[in-house]
């Protein structure tokens, strides 16, 4: 490898660095995931998630997306909690958002970041490139071990030594042919905390999440109502899960202090009512959770899943509330609505 492209990579480091990346590594664009995701899909695991299988093909690795990609610059930001995202589970009349939604849109923070050093890089290099965060059929966990920022534990998440499992990832591929970094070994051992926490039961084996029984993708991802099977586990859960992170030993070393601060929770998002979330319309909705992710789930998904929590949380004062959602026009919110009243209304 030219000394020129060492240099390179040592320089594109300590930028991702200045424009606020925790950890940067690079990984070459030949890798073929195919298999590994071939038998997910087969399983259906995937759930309702259509789109992971309707372009499983450009899925497999970056050259199968991209075929002139050379390298892969895989990155994560930091989101890592001051808090333990477990403290709200007896608040059972406040809803628990997951700590990555809880402040601005990573999307939209990851994808500016990762913008400027893709400029940064062009304009050192005149290198033809893409960037993608989350959205476009890229494994980025795969990759994020193959780069060495972390591995893939056996809660399916990417775990860092340094890190523990809060980084949203992000990737450039270029057509420059950049020094691989050494992939990350897996740190995980015997310890089977993460799958033993879930309340859900949605790891069919380590290092598989079965999602169609994963409170993340039951709450953000599934339409229409939730199987009654998993209400209870909900518990106060309003959307997405943290049981499984959470419960990882190597977030011991996770450093709240070098997360982004564009992720630290916003006031109504931190612990909200549910007596708040089950009169929400379609305009508070939009207002409410303008520049958050959980925008894109809509009014009715919410409201179908605080009225679950509602029925968990034993709280006779949102009986007349739920009463009007009985008969919400969304059939979903109705049906969770029914359900919440025959638990706090038991005979």
């Amino acid at each position: 490898m030219p000394d020129n492209n060492n240099s390179l990579a040592k320089a594109l480091k300590a930028e991702a660095a200045r424009l606020g990346f925790a950890t940067c590594g690079i990984a070459g664009a030949g890798h073929d995931f195919g298999t590994q995701l071939s038998g997910w899909l087969d399983d259906g695991c995937h759930g309702e998630m259509g789109w992971m299988e309707a372009r499983a093909h450009q899925r497999r690795g970056p050259q199968a997306l991209w075929p002139e990609a050379r390298s892969v610059i895989m990155l994560g930001m930091s989101y890592a909690p001051a808090h333990d995202p477990r403290a709200l589970a007896e608040a059972r009349s406040r809803g628990r958002i997951s700590v990555y939604a809880q402040g601005a849109d990573y999307h939209d923070v990851v994808k500016k970041a990762l913008k400027a050093l893709a400029r940064w890089l062009v304009e050192r290099t005149g290198c033809a490139l893409k960037v993608f965060v989350d959205t476009a059929p890229v494994m980025e966990k795969p990759l994020g071990q193959q780069a060495g920022i972390g591995w893939q534990g056996k809660h399916s998440n990417l775990v860092s030594r340094t890190h523990g499992s809060w980084l949203f990832l992000g990737a450039i591929m270029t057509t420059l042919d950049l020094p691989a970094d050494a992939p990350e070994p897996d740190h995980c051992g015997r310890c089977t905390a993460c799958q033993t926490a879930c309340p859900t039961d949605a790891f069919p084996a380590p290092y598989k999440v079965d999602a169609r029984r994963c409170i993340s993708y039951l709450t953000i991802e599934h339409a229409g109502p939730i199987p009654e099977e998993f209400r209870a586990a909900m518990g106060n859960r309003i959307y997405g899960c943290d049981e499984c992170l959470t419960a990882c030993p190597w977030n011991k070393f996770a450093q709240a202090a070098q997360a982004n601060r564009a992720f630290l929770p916003r006031a109504e998002l931190a612990a909200p009512s549910l007596a708040d979330l089950l009169v929400l319309d379609d305009a508070s909705f939009r207002r409410i959770f303008s520049g958050s992710p959980i925008k894109r789930v809509g009014r009715n998904r919410m409201v179908r899943n605080a009225a679950i929590a509602a029925g968990n949380s034993g709280d006779a004062q949102l009986i007349p509330v739920l009463e009007r959602l009985a008969a919400d026009g969304d059939e979903a919110v109705a049906d969770a609505a029914r359900w919440a009243l025959q638990q706090l209304t038991p005979g």
